[in-house]
């Protein structure tokens, strides 16, 4: 039985490397096969005694990203070579040596940078993924594949979580989220930004996935019959113009359905744009433009375009590479539609990303929006002074940022992050101009220099010879580009005063009898909020820091440190009497519990979500305030989980009686007599919920209203929100989770 199993197995295995060879999206050379055969040969061999948790055969895990790195990021043999052996050095005894001599440098460096990124040791003080993803871009000053196929490592991971356990699965998924998908993005990998994405928020949220997700299924007939009417309207002119083209219709991913759903606060019904139409079309690259516009004037011959989302991306394309136009229109039914037009060569660049740009890219001396980015991640890379979380904290406000596009005062167009100021402009042109800039002008009026750039804007830059950087400057820019120039340039001064800081620091300190080592020098720079421990010197260099603080800083450690002791002491010196009256107590109180054996904690609940009673919650260690209870769909959840797994506890509640607790509901009506009243009547009406305030105000017959009531828990809430939807003339009724 077992030996029928066997040879099944390493039939699928052959048809899997089949595949794989047809699938490749460059066209393979003899050569090129050689090699991918080979490195298939040395990954069978190197993995034949591994299996999955899933209990299937290794190998199929190091196919399955060779077939996303051949098919769906395009790439040729020697990264598909690389991807069949990304695990062969961490797992087995093959060296990179050995790899280098059976192939050569190029497959072993791409096969050394995996093993690189995966062989980063934890280290106790810093997030391990905030670190691990450091070294992971460092990489790219050797090759950007080693990105593109970890990327593809990662897809095929995420695919394939079921056998993990939850807690693994929650870390794995908002790491994804965090780091990978907006990566992804930015090298134009949309297609993969959005599995990743929605195979995110499977793990994430699971309710709320499938939820939407069964909500597609039962709309999808629908969409199929509207996308349809659409296209038989659009085909007969088209057609009539002689254009070559396919018209796809393409549903929103998951994960942006979920997010347009938070955003605006609405429901699944309520979002009108769940699906778009793309119109692929052929043509040489000198009529790619005219026909774009060509197909843009059929399409609103018939639909009425919303003038203010019209994106224009073949003129200006985006820093990734990405081209195309988008048009959002008035449909059928009075729905929004969203409509994508892309030549064969654009939708490309789209699906492929960096590969197909590479592909089109032919004898242009110019460097690509992509090859830019690139080496204005490396200048960030060369930055050591940040910490691990800071530089990826930075390095993600990049990559998420949508973008600018301002202009040169001799017209030359240039493309900054959304919220780049005109000192990031000035940096942006050269580090020099930056540096000496005394001020700017924006569509020639003087603005300062923390000005806020919109697109459009023409940027002029006066500098002057005797200008210097000021530490203010740092809070005037949002590059990393900018911030690390700056930075360098006020460290050859501030080290000198930084140091001196750091002595008369050690001395203040000893006199309040407080060492200084590491971890004190970074509950001090979480204390006085700052970001690098050079930060912290330098302020006590110049004495911006003043002795009170210090003294205050040293008080709450010692009482952090008392608490810490006497809840130690509490918890394990209690009688029996004591504890049985203690459970008498809790019986008739809410209590909320932390990790597996339940443990009753001090904790403080965060005000960025406001959880209640009965909502799903998790704790959060901070390092000066305790355990911090947040919600599991808190907007900070992802990052949190992410970049500091190691300080997240599970948290539940355990009963839901006799404490209370507020809760904020927004309401939306059509104004009418005695609204107000049936209102106040249904809440104070309802299990004994208590009005804490009301703000009522009608406006043009629409009647909105914030109430603060207390209650006892969530199924109360419901319960509420429930009976004042009931009510005649109320639209809507949110609850508000910030106050």
């Amino acid at each position: 039985m077992i030996e029928i199993d066997i040879e099944k197995e390493n039939k699928a295995i052959a048809q899997e490397y089949k595949e794989l060879l047809r699938i490749s999206y460059q066209t393979l050379t003899d050569e090129d096969k050689k090699i991918i055969r080979k490195a298939f040969d040395v990954a069978v061999e190197a993995h034949k005694d591994q299996r999955r948790k899933s209990g299937e055969a290794y190998i199929f895990h190091p196919i399955a990203v060779a077939k996303i790195v051949a098919s769906e990021i395009g790439l040729g043999a020697t990264s598909i070579a690389a991807a069949l052996m990304h695990d062969v050095v961490e797992d087995t005894p093959t060296t990179v040596k050995d790899i280098e001599r059976m192939f050569n440098p190029k497959v072993a460096q791409l096969v050394e940078g995996l093993t690189k990124i995966a062989l980063v040791q934890k280290d106790m003080n810093i997030s391990m993924q905030a670190e691990n993803f450091r070294k992971m871009l460092l990489t790219l000053n050797d090759d950007v594949r080693v990105i593109l196929i970890k990327i593809a490592d990662r897809l095929h991971n995420m695919q394939t979580m079921e056998s993990m356990e939850n807690h693994k699965q929650v870390k794995i998924a908002s790491e994804t989220l965090y780091i990978y998908a907006p990566l992804a993005h930015r090298l134009g990998l949309y297609n993969i930004k959005s599995k990743l994405e929605d195979l995110g928020l499977k793990y994430t949220e699971p309710a709320v996935y499938n939820n939407i997700v069964s909500k597609i299924r039962e709309t999808k007939e629908e969409q199929d019959i509207y996308i349809k009417d659409i296209s038989n309207v659009l085909k007969a002119s088209l057609d009539a113009e002689e254009i070559d083209y396919v018209i796809k219709g393409r549903p929103k991913s998951i994960y942006s359905i979920r997010r347009k759903m938070e955003a605006q606060n609405v429901s699944f019904d309520e979002v009108y744009d769940k699906f778009a139409l793309r119109i692929v079309y052929k043509s040489n690259p000198h009529e790619e433009k005219f026909i774009a516009w060509k197909i843009y004037s059929i399409v609103t011959d018939h639909y009425r375009p919303s003038p203010s989302r019209l994106r224009d991306w073949i003129s200006s394309p985006k820093s990734t590479g990405y081209e195309a136009l988008h048009i959002t229109v008035m449909g059928p039914k009075g729905r929004w539609v969203e409509i994508q037009v892309r030549s064969e060569r654009m939708n490309e660049i789209a699906e492929k990303g960096y590969a197909a740009h590479y592909k089109y890219k032919t004898g242009a001396t110019e460097e690509s929006g992509l090859d830019v980015w690139l080496n204005l991640l490396k200048e960030a890379l060369e930055n050591s002074e940040s910490s691990a979380v800071d530089f990826v904290e930075d390095f993600k406000m990049n990559l998420y940022s949508k973008e600018i596009y301002v202009f040169t005062p001799k017209g030359d167009i240039k493309s900054l992050p959304k919220g780049a100021t005109s000192l990031d402009f000035a940096f942006s042109i050269h580090s020099e101009i930056g540096i000496r800039t005394r001020g700017t002008r924006v569509n020639g009026k003087l603005v300062p220099l923390n000005y806020e750039l919109k697109s459009g804007d023409q940027v002029e830059i006066i500098t002057s010879q005797n200008q210097k950087p000021t530490i203010n400057w740092l809070d005037y820019v949002t590059t990393s580009r900018a911030k690390n120039k700056i930075r360098n340039v006020l460290n050859e001064n501030t080290k000198k005063i930084a140091e001196d800081g750091k002595e008369l620091l050690t001395r203040k300190l000893k006199h309040l009898k407080v060492t200084l080592n590491e971890t004190v020098v970074n509950e001090l720079v979480n204390f006085f909020k700052l970001k690098t421990s050079l930060d912290l010197f330098y302020r006590v260099g110049i004495g911006s820091i003043e002795n009170q603080q210090l003294k205050d800083f040293a008080a709450q450690k010692s009482n952090t440190l008392i608490n810490f002791f006497k809840n130690k002491i509490k918890r394990s010196g209690q009688t029996a009497d004591e504890d049985i009256h203690k459970q008498i107590l809790n019986s008739n109180f809410d209590m909320l519990v932390f990790g597996n054996e339940q443990d009753k904690l001090d904790y403080k609940l965060s005000a960025c979500c406001n959880p209640i009673p009965g909502d799903k919650v998790f704790g959060f260690v901070t390092i000066n305030e305790g355990i911090k209870v947040h919600k599991k769909d808190c907007p900070n959840a992802i990052a949190m989980q992410s970049n500091y797994a190691y300080r997240i506890m599970q948290a539940k509640w355990i009963d839901s009686t006799e404490q209370e607790f507020k809760a904020i509901i927004n309401i939306i009506g059509m104004d009418s007599l005695g609204l107000t009243n049936e209102l106040t009547k249904v809440i104070s009406n309802n299990m004994n919920v208590n009005i804490k305030s009301i703000s009522l105000n009608g406006n043009a017959g629409i009647f909105k209203g914030q109430v603060t009531v207390i209650v006892q828990n969530i199924t109360i809430l419901k319960k509420l929100i429930d009976n004042i939807k009931k009510i005649d003339g109320i639209e809507k009724v949110t609850r508000v989770y910030k106050n």
